[in-house]
């Protein structure tokens, strides 16, 4: 498949200045004619759905593709199931299965990962809109999705994510963390999948 378009969706707290979605800005950069996109997320999923949505409005139907890290993974699905984007690639990250059980733990005022400077509320609203956009449990087509998920893993259950993308392409590490910081390990899998 030829890539045309790349959308990166970073995780919870997290940015574009993440080690991952840094790593797959350089590699974007060296594709003739793609073009990529990795925004700053807000912190209401509604908001950030919308920001999304805008982004990609003009993208087509097929050559395009999203990766996601974390809740992005969760947002990456949301997103590729909806009917106009059932052709896309689709990547997912150590993805966020239900955010919305998952984050309700952590309402209230918090910092970025990747600037402690940068303050902001997460509430019990965000958490209700979570909730609203979880995605249909049986995936339109899984041989599109590849799932790189980590057992070691310190904040997701990986055998949830296992379940939630089973018969998906994709790579399941033995130990491995939240953030995969040895993602460069495994982008050359990641790839291929974008590419195929």
């Amino acid at each position: 498949m030829e890539l045309t378009h790349l959308l990166y969706l970073h995780g919870f707290r997290s940015s574009p200045a993440s080690a991952k979605a840094r790593r797959m800005a350089a590699w974007a950069a060296g594709q003739p004619d793609l073009v990529f996109a990795c925004p700053q997320l807000p912190p209401s999923p509604l908001a950030a759905m919308d920001l999304v949505a805008d982004i990609v409005a003009g993208w087509p139907a097929q050559g395009a593709a999203v990766i996601g890290s974390s809740l992005g993974g969760f947002y990456a699905t949301s997103l590729a199931e909806q009917r106009a984007r059932r052709g896309w690639r689709v990547v997912v990250l150590n993805p966020a299965i239900d955010p919305a059980r998952d984050l309700s733990r952590h309402i209230g005022t918090l910092t970025a990962w990747h600037d402690p400077a940068l303050q902001f509320d997460f509430t019990e609203q965000h958490v209700a809109e979570l909730a609203g956009l979880s995605p249909p449990m049986r995936l339109t087509n899984p041989a599109r999705y590849y799932a790189l998920i980590a057992k070691g893993d310190e904040l997701l259950d990986w055998r949830e994510m296992l379940a939630r993308y089973s018969g998906c392409d994709g790579e399941v590490l033995e130990g491995g963390d939240h953030a995969l910081t040895d993602f460069e390990d495994h982008l050359a899998g990641i790839v291929g999948h974008l590419l195929a």
